[in-house]
């Protein structure tokens, strides 16, 4: 691979890119939400696409600056994103200002209730970050069944996608 992450074999350059999956899933059911969007991301059809699944307390500065594309996953805990990913936020923020415009997110929230407070926090710093979302956030608020399932697929498979050449 050269400095691009591309790979030249033959005259045939392949780019890979980096979706990172930066997640705070302390619960079965946030686990079962997050193996959904994996599944979803790491779609057979998907070429050229590594995912690297960090959870929100592990991911650094030098993760965010290397990755092409985002999914964030949290739990909504008393109106707000999880401490964890406001943490990962908290850590990341000032230094990846400027240095990811334009790169596609996207978001998965479980709360119990309500998930608005959460999705709305989290969206603020991603515009501030420049980012943009290629799906709608997806709010999960009832017990995992088969749609929910279906859901997290499809938003981990949309972001991927859009990272393809």
């Amino acid at each position: 691979m050269n400095g691009d992450g591309c790979a030249t074999r033959r005259r045939i350059v392949r780019c890979v890119k980096t979706l990172l999956v930066v997640h705070h899933s302390p619960s079965p059911t946030t686990h079962e939400l997050l193996d959904a969007v994996l599944a979803g991301a790491r779609d057979p059809e998907i070429e050229g696409v590594e995912v690297k699944v960090m959870p929100a307390l592990a991911a650094t500065v030098p993760d965010v600056l290397a990755a092409d594309g985002y999914l964030f996953g949290t739990t909504a805990n008393f109106g707000y994103m999880s401490g964890a990913l406001k943490y990962f936020f908290d850590t990341t923020y000032y230094q990846c200002l400027g240095a990811v415009s334009d790169r596609p997110y996207g978001l998965w929230v479980h709360g119990n209730n309500d998930t608005a407070g959460a999705v709305s926090s989290v969206r603020k710093l991603a515009t501030g970050l420049g980012l943009v979302a290629v799906a709608d956030p997806l709010e999960v608020t009832v017990s995992v069944d088969k749609s929910v399932r279906d859901g997290c697929y499809e938003l981990g498979g949309t972001v991927a996608a859009t990272l393809m050449d």
